[in-house]
């Protein structure tokens, strides 16, 4: 009987003879051979543009941040359902904590474990970053000593071993005339694209998108901060995803990109079209064009995704020169990008970087040309509209006062000391400001066109009386706003999981040891738990040792 490929040899001491197989250790020992050049004091400039396993992924951020330690610092936000760690990076000249008026910002890739070119690039993006603020550049300084960038190179590490190892077994000669003759360019369609459950994990946020639409025509539903129905949490839920749920309700995030592969093309929420039967339908959210405008920061400073003449992977995108709302182009619910939009402050866009989904690592470099301009652009365009303090009379901070723009069905909400961020177009625009117990305060601002950062416009809410809330209200209130902060309500996560022994866990993001009613900080289950819980039967709890 062959040795499951997701069991680990060294766990379970196994022997060769016995069966156990790694399908990863040639590539690994090739990497090895290519990392072994390297001294460990050499500075960081070097980038190895060649795949890296999940081993050396962790090796490579974890160096990163040893030698930018006073910039940078490496967390884990979760683990993946086999156990292993969603490692993320940040940079900013005072990691470990958010800073009064700084905008935060994130990039996740891999989400698709089969989709590697973008774990590839942000990992070349943490060194380059580290590197080049070593060495006095004076744009990399300004972008991260203005800015907290948090970068979660794979969000999905046991697909990406799944489509490594075929990869792998394609390339094997001794292989090819038993394996299906797939190819670099045709591999990670199917192989590696889900979790270890076999979920997609870009299909299993809350579909908070079908809520709005049911909804939208109530004169007070808020198009924002819509909470996670109960019902979300009897369907299956991924350790990943959970993670990644986590970390956007824990950390004021003002924009981000997910990067893909399989087109080329950037697309924005709306993902999942308004009309339940039509599959393509532009379906625009109240920021369309704010989406827009990061869409095209990151589509024009691409050496070729704006170009029409760019040879494309069978969709059309001539008219609108790389970018597309997402359900015009196909309609999915479940998506990253329309959580992020309608439970937080967030707007993330899809990035699409190609038609291959695992490039050969000849193309790794070229790759990387073609998107470091992109992605320095789009983190440096975070830096627009307008921010500012929402305090009382006495100076402090509010927390969760809602800022709101005249014309725009969606506003945002403070941070924990009252700052806040709103990603906004030039023009003239009614900004409110307002708070449970206070006074609302408008402004009227005007953006030109061309600048260079940030509007400051700050708000002073005197304290009211509480009005009553009318009786035909109230069930509306009870049912939306007051269960936001309902999280994970029948403990699908409980504290199982624990570390493997002498291996020290990474410092958690601040604000993430648990959510109101969780009782404590969250910790995964075992790696074997889903194994049971997949196959319909009861998992043996007596087998957990809580120490």
């Amino acid at each position: 009987m062959a040795w499951p490929y997701f069991l680990d040899c060294d766990r379970f001491f196994a022997s060769e003879q016995e069966g156990c197989h790694d399908p990863l250790a040639p590539l690994r020992a090739r990497q090895e051979v290519a990392f072994s050049n390297l001294s460990p004091d050499e500075p960081s400039t070097i980038i190895q543009f060649t795949y890296h396993s999940n081993a050396q992924m962790y090796s490579v951020l974890k160096r990163t941040a040893a030698k930018c330690s006073h910039i940078s610092r490496t967390y884990s936000i979760g683990r993946s359902t086999e156990g292993k760690d969603l490692l993320a990076i940040e940079f900013t000249d005072n990691p470990g904590g958010h800073e009064l008026l700084e905008p935060e910002i994130k990039l996740v890739g891999n989400m698709h474990g089969n989709e590697v070119l973008g774990r590839q690039l942000l990992l070349y993006l943490a060194q380059y970053l580290c590197s080049e603020y070593l060495l006095g550049n004076q744009r990399i300084q300004t972008l991260v000593n203005t800015t907290r960038i948090h970068i979660l190179a794979s969000m999905n590490p046991d697909g990406y071993e799944l489509a490594a190892a075929e990869v792998e077994d394609s390339n094997d000669p001794e292989q090819q005339p038993h394996h299906n003759q797939e190819g670099h360019e045709l591999n990670g369609w199917t192989v590696g694209r889900t979790n270890a459950q076999n979920l997609d994990l870009n299909r299993n946020f809350p579909d908070l998108t079908s809520i709005l639409y049911r909804n939208r025509r109530i004169k007070r539903f808020r198009t924002d901060h819509i909470p996670i129905p109960d019902s979300y949490w009897f369907g299956k839920v991924a350790s990943e995803t959970y993670a990644v749920m986590k970390w956007i309700r824990s950390v004021p995030f003002v924009q981000s990109a997910s990067l893909h592969g399989g087109e080329l093309v950037i697309s924005y929420p709306f993902d999942f079209s308004r009309h339940l039967y039509e599959e393509r339908m532009f379906s625009p959210t109240p920021d369309e064009q704010a989406f827009k405008q990061l869409a095209r920061t990151y589509a024009d400073s691409h050496a070729s995704m704006a170009d029409n003449n760019t040879e494309r992977c069978g969709a059309s995108f001539i008219r609108s020169g790389g970018i597309i709302n997402g359900a015009l182009w196909y309609s999915f619910p479940g998506g990253m990008s329309d959580f992020n939009y309608l439970h937080t402050n967030c707007l993330e866009i899809t990035v699409e970087l190609g038609c291959d989904k695992f490039p050969s690592e000849e193309e790794l470099y070229p790759e990387w040309l073609r998107n470091k301009e992109a992605l320095l652009s789009f983190m440096e365009s975070v830096h627009r509209g307008i921010k500012g303090v929402v305090k009382d009379e006495e100076g402090y901070g509010i927390k969760g006062a809602s800022i709101s723009v005249r014309g725009i069905r969606k506003d945002v909400t403070t941070a924990e000391d009252g700052d806040y961020w709103r990603l906004m177009n030039s023009g003239t625009h009614i900004i409110t400001a307002s708070a449970k117990g206070y006074s609302k305060v408008s402004k009227r601002i005007y953006l030109p066109a061309h600048l260079e950062k940030a509007g400051r416009v700050d708000f002073l809410l005197k304290k009211v009386p509480v009005q009553p809330v009318r009786p035909d209200y109230h069930l509306f209130l009870s049912s939306s706003l007051d269960t936001y902060e309902r999280f994970d309500p029948y403990n699908q996560f409980q504290s199982y999981g624990r570390s493997e022994p002498g291996e020290p866990r990474e410092p958690r993001e601040p604000g993430m040891g648990g959510e109101p009613g969780m009782g404590g900080e969250w910790q995964e289950k075992p790696w074997w738990w889903n194994y049971f819980t997949q196959a319909g039967v009861s998992a043996p709890t007596w087998l957990l040792r809580n120490i």
